[in-house]
């Protein structure tokens, strides 16, 4: 097999997926992270559809259960918190719904990823790529703190903001669709016990503010949870490094706002986990570009309030792998063929994120509000492929092959 030595950007979820199939089929991954090491908080993602063949055939679903939040669903409640609509996971079944069965938290499922591959795989932490150069034979890097070296191949699964992207594809507002909102997530302390349900409070707009949700999702130990806002806006201009400024929108938009958000306001200082960014979607053209190629978020990311990017991320890295296997590691066969398995499943989720209505949590009027709620209040009367208004039916899309594995392993 010619082209064994990859290198992949970025050690979330997609990129570590990648570098163990890319172990048992044969390959040397490296894994280069920005990070210093692996990232500790973050929010809840979910394994849907395909993506939980996944990882049934990477023997971690075990594990991933073990982790899980403990969510049972999502609770929508009003000023006093009395509660509007129950949404449990049991109503859309194991891949549908805001909350699939098999939720956890995106640094637990990132741990598990790392742990599984770390004897196997070589990973750079404290270091990130500066420059990329391509020719027939291989791909010159250079680090920001390391020596430059030579691999075969390149993969970024470095994110919506990925350097290889940019360095390779060109400059990232290419392939960045705006949605119209953002989105602040940050650790909270709390003394109240959610029972695993995540608790959502939405704000309709109104003269000169926007609709807007807060919301609570607890988390795995006790006196943690992690705290979520949603809000409806024009682009804003502000540091994207400072990020005391950021924190400073997330207040004014929420102040004099009732139920729990004076406290999670309070707590917003403190986070050291504060995140906050423009909800974008990721759309290309192509995924590759010579010897180098996208994968996850950095490719495709339907939006972080889809519910789908995980799944997309890990079935994406076992189908890349599976073809360069299959292509005896040859780019200007796997890659086209990773992309003509993957594309279907991408257009399908994207078309969902972008269909499913963030009317729902940032109304523009009372009565936009007023008919969300009624609507939720039915669902529970409703057949399931109703109620999971499609996701399961977008998760399940790709029918995974069976790549061979090298007899030696």
């Amino acid at each position: 097999m010619r082209n064994r030595r990859v290198l992949i950007s970025g050690a979330g979820i997609a990129g570590p997926t990648l570098a163990f199939w890319l172990h048992r089929f044969g390959f040397q991954p490296t894994v280069v992270e920005r990070a210093p090491a692996p990232r500790s908080g973050g929010y809840a993602v979910d394994i849907r559809g395909t993506a939980r063949e996944v990882a049934d055939r990477m023997d971690i679903t075990a594990r991933v259960r073990k982790a899980h939040t403990g969510a049972r669903g999502m609770a929508f409640v009003d000023r006093e918190g009395k509660r509007i609509a129950t949404l449990s996971t049991e109503l859309f079944g194991d891949s549908g719904g805001p909350v699939a069965e098999l939720a956890i938290r995106r640094t637990d499922l990132a741990r598990i990823l790392y742990e599984t591959t770390r004897d196997d795989v070589d990973y750079l932490f404290g270091d990130s790529i500066t420059e990329v150069a391509q020719d027939d034979d291989g791909v010159h890097v250079k680090f920001d703190s390391g020596p430059a070296q030579r691999f075969d191949l390149l993969i970024g699964a470095d994110g919506v903001r990925s350097t290889v992207r940019r360095l390779v594809f060109g400059p990232e507002q290419n392939y960045l669709r705006d949605l119209g909102c953002y989105l602040s997530l940050f650790t909270i302390p709390t003394t109240g016990n959610h029972d695993g349900w995540q608790l959502m409070y939405t704000i309709p707009g109104s003269p000169g503010r926007p609709g807007r949700t807060a919301g609570i999702y607890p988390t795995l130990g006790s006196g943690k949870a992690l705290a979520g806002f949603f809000l409806r806006s024009a682009p804003m201009p502000y540091d994207r490094d400072d990020i005391d400024e950021q924190k400073r929108i997330v207040v004014q938009s929420f102040a004099g706002d009732g139920w729990k958000i004076p406290g999670m306001l309070a707590a917003i200082w403190d986070a050291p986990d504060f995140f906050f960014d423009r909800v974008v979607q990721v759309e290309a053209d192509t995924w590759s570009s010579g010897r180098t190629a996208l994968l996850g978020d950095a490719a495709y990311c339907a939006s972080p309030m889809s519910g789908i990017g995980t799944s997309l991320a890990l079935v994406g890295a076992y189908i890349l792998a599976g073809e360069l296997a299959t292509a005896a590691g040859d780019p200007q066969r796997a890659y086209p063929a990773y992309e003509q398995k993957m594309r279907g499943f991408v257009t399908k989720a994207h078309r969902f994120a972008r269909g499913s209505g963030d009317g729902d949590l940032m109304p523009d009027t009372r009565s936009q509000l007023w008919l969300r709620n009624q609507t939720l209040r039915v669902l529970p009367y409703l057949p399931q492929r109703i109620v999971s208004r499609g996701m399961t039916e977008v998760a399940n899309t790709v029918e995974l092959d069976d790549y061979p594995v090298p007899a030696s392993r």
